[in-house]
């Protein structure tokens, strides 16, 4: 039985909800970790494997799925929660996060989890992957969808935008990239550290067709989703402008909160804010 979608936008911000309580509950256990950006990228993601795509929780390997590259591996802890809330695997297992032998290492493992298509981590790398799983899905006669999650300190690196040459060159409608725009990275700002934008007009330069949203506004999330749908002859990238820890007010904008994981006090002071 495929997996069912929702597009009450009520019922997904509780999910989205629900995410952010799991990726604090299981990075407090492992006790490291990264939390602002697995935070930040929790309303896309929910919107995408609880409104978009079409997959099977039960047949992982349901060869007409659409496909998602966590290109930002380091936020595996997002990937994993929703995972587990979809029914990919038990929610227990979560509090293995980072521990030996757990599939939930601190990057996803296509190899020693069910659901993680692509093993990611090394940053640049994910929109090639995407492109050439896109274009073999063409090739293949498939509709099937590639959705790619990028963060934008991600961007510095040169191998994006070869990629993004290449998905504008082959014409590759059915890839859609989400750049996860929450303006920080482990240094600091990104502006500070390689600046980025204008990243709209980057994109378009590439030949992109370019949606810019509020990336915690789920009806926005969920509109350009359904937009970079229907876009023919030409791929669609989705900047979506999102706050590093969004969901708590202590974590919110702070780049120490890249790579370090909630105290217990902390976990308690979130889970009452989040409510």
């Amino acid at each position: 039985m495929s997996f069912v979608l929702s597009n009450d936008i009520a019922y997904l911000k509780q999910r989205a909800r629900d995410v952010r309580i799991e990726i604090l509950k299981m990075l407090t256990v492992a006790g490291s970790g990264h939390t602002g950006g697995s935070l930040s990228g929790a309303d896309i993601v929910t919107a995408l494997y609880f409104f978009k795509m079409r997959h099977k929780p039960d047949a992982p390997d349901w060869r007409e799925r659409d496909r998602f590259i966590l290109s930002k591996g380091h936020a595996a802890p997002l990937l994993y929660a929703v995972l587990a809330l979809a029914g990919y695997f038990d929610k227990g297992l979560l509090t293995t996060l980072r521990k030996i032998d757990s599939p939930l290492q601190g990057h996803p493992s296509s190899r020693m989890l069910k659901g993680v298509e692509v093993s990611t981590g090394s940053l640049g790398q994910g929109l090639s992957i995407s492109n050439g799983i896109a274009l073999g899905l063409k090739l293949d006669g498939l509709d099937s969808r590639v959705y790619c999650l990028l963060g934008d300190g991600e961007l510095q690196e040169g191998q994006i935008w070869e990629a993004a040459m290449t998905s504008s060159h082959y014409r590759l409608d059915n890839l859609c990239v989400i750049i996860d725009n929450n303006g920080l990275q482990i240094d600091g700002f990104c502006d500070d550290v390689m600046k980025v934008e204008p990243i709209d007009d980057k994109w378009k330069g590439f030949g992109w067709n370019v949606i810019d949203i509020d990336g915690h506004a789920m009806s926005q999330v969920t509109d350009a989703l359904n937009r970079a749908e229907n876009e023919k002859g030409r791929p669609t990238v989705i900047v979506a402008r999102t706050v590093k820890g969004k969901g708590v007010s202590f974590f919110e904008g702070r780049a120490e909160y890249h790579g370090m994981a909630p105290t217990s006090d902390e976990l308690a002071r979130a889970l009452k804010e989040i409510g």
